[in-house]
């Protein structure tokens, strides 16, 4: 039996870490998990030469699950991305949504088993991706807006919905630098310095003016973690709706109209690195 899952990125209008309330927004960019059955054991593989432990223990997690023995039962995973790595756009998220889906599809059917309900899938990867290192705070605002697309705001402490709604699927722009930045490796001390300037932003979150909330989030995160905030002023000075520092770096993201995109692309000209041109994701999860 062979099958695959597509799962997107997510980019942030708050981040997490200062006050562990969160939210973010699906994105295009996404990752490929092609998961077929074999004899026995678990082989997983990617396309970007990243460690495999997270893959390995979202399918362990499922795996004892469902009680099911490795040596009479195997997996073999494929995962091919478009997301960049370390890059604060929910790429360990999106994997590991996409294997735990995967995998739990595949091992309900043949076994005639229920299958893992969505919220599920999304604690599975995320107690995965905490015992692997790659989040500090489980992220439940990146898992869900990569999971379910659209919009969230999110109570990560809790794993629980404050606002969970489609988004207008507007242009959205990627600026890439030529480093990367591990969320694992953060300091969320220093972060929580920021913390009261953080819940004026959240609070824009929960009265859904998102632009204003990542706007202001982008700039406190960008202060404190040492990033350059003039590209995000750049892009609204060309005409961007909103733009900020996503994740702890080291991407930037802008939303944009479509009378925009050229001229926020021209204002990231003078930087090194690249840029990524997607849209706001409302698909999420899915089987494919």
């Amino acid at each position: 039996m062979e099958k695959k899952v597509r799962s997107p990125g997510s980019a942030t209008i708050i981040n997490a870490i200062a006050t562990g309330f969160g939210s973010a927004f699906g994105i295009g960019l996404d990752i490929e998990c092609v998961a077929k059955t074999t004899s026995e054991g678990i082989s997983c593989m990617n396309d970007v030469g990243a460690d495999n432990t997270l893959m390995e223990l979202c399918v362990q997690n499922v795996f004892n699950f469902y009680d099911i023995d490795e040596k009479d039962f195997g997996i073999e995973l494929k995962t091919k991305s478009r997301l960049p790595m370390a890059s604060g756009l929910s790429s360990s998220s999106a994997s590991s949504n996409a294997i735990v889906k995967v995998v739990s599809s595949i091992i309900s059917e043949e076994f005639d088993l229920k299958p893992l309900e969505d919220l599920e899938v999304i604690n599975m990867a995320i107690d995965a991706s905490l015992e692997a290192g790659v989040t500090i705070t489980g992220s439940f605002d990146d898992a869900t807006a990569s999971y379910f697309g659209g919009v969230v705001v999110t109570d990560n402490k809790n794993r629980e919905f404050i606002i969970k709604e489609n988004m207008d699927e507007y242009p959205v722009l990627v600026y890439m630098p030529n480093y990367y930045s591990k969320s694992g490796d953060s300091n969320p001390d220093r972060m929580k310095l920021l913390a009261p300037l953080v819940e004026t932003a959240f609070d824009f979150a929960c009265n859904k003016n998102y632009f204003k909330a990542l706007n202001l989030n982008g700039l406190i995160y960008s202060a404190t973690l040492g990033f350059d905030s003039t590209i995000a002023i750049d892009a609204l000075e060309a005409g961007a709706l909103a733009s900020g520092l996503s994740g702890t770096g080291s991407s930037f993201v802008a939303i944009a109209s479509q009378d925009s995109i050229d001229d926020i692309k021209s204002s990231w000209d003078k930087y090194e690195g690249k840029v990524m041109e997607t849209n706001v994701d409302n698909i999420g999860c899915k089987l494919i």
